[in-house]
């Protein structure tokens, strides 16, 4: 009889899925997509001047030195956002923090993966979208093809990146990627021609 018990009150181990933020959300408007990325890896990297050669081989990509800048190469890019600090995305499914583990040279490397999420906002009203809340000029020409800064969206800080005429990655911590979501959706509303 205890063993019918025991077999009765016996419960399955709990088990935690991780859920993607905003996972499968999409917005189209006539002139504009809105839609959440696939995961990435993710670092922040910091490091002096001297440290940069060795970093940009272990990376396989060099680290952009002038503002407003970044590096793509195999899957990976670097954005420039300041004089020693670079945000490092990888898209092939490699660890850009392990490449850096292996660098002696002085650097600070943090895994971000988690904390951000990326939001791709395509379409010829990409710039009007965004600019909805944002107040960084987005012209081709003041913010050409291959352009990366952190500005802000509403009252979030994003990280921009401009990856063609009319295609934009918005980076934004995981906190804030509902309001950065809805805020984009907006302004797709607003932007479209």
């Amino acid at each position: 009889m205890a063993n019918a018990a025991a077999k009765k009150t016996a419960v399955a181990a709990p088990s935690a899925e991780r859920r993607p933020a905003l996972a499968g959300r999409t917005i189209s408007a006539t002139s504009v997509k809105v839609e959440v990325m696939p995961p990435a890896e993710r670092i922040s990297l910091r490091a002096p001047e001297a440290s940069v050669a060795a970093l940009s081989k272990a990376l396989g990509v060099t680290l952009p030195r002038k503002p407003k800048t970044s590096a793509s190469k195999a899957g990976r890019t670097a954005l420039w956002l300041g004089p020693d600090e670079w945000l490092v995305i990888d898209e092939a499914g490699n660890d850009p923090l392990a490449d850096c583990a292996k660098v002696s040279a002085l650097h600070s490397a943090v895994g971000i993966s988690h904390r951000n999420i990326a939001i791709s906002v395509t379409g010829v009203g990409a710039a009007a979208t965004i600019n909805a809340g944002c107040p960084q000029d987005l012209s081709l020409e003041a913010f050409p093809v291959g352009a990366a800064s952190r500005t802000i969206l509403g009252k979030t800080e994003i990280v921009l990146l401009r990856n063609a005429s009319d295609t934009f990655r918005v980076e934004c911590w995981r906190s804030f990627s509902d309001y950065v979501f809805t805020f984009l959706s907006e302004g797709s509303r607003d932007a479209a021609v």
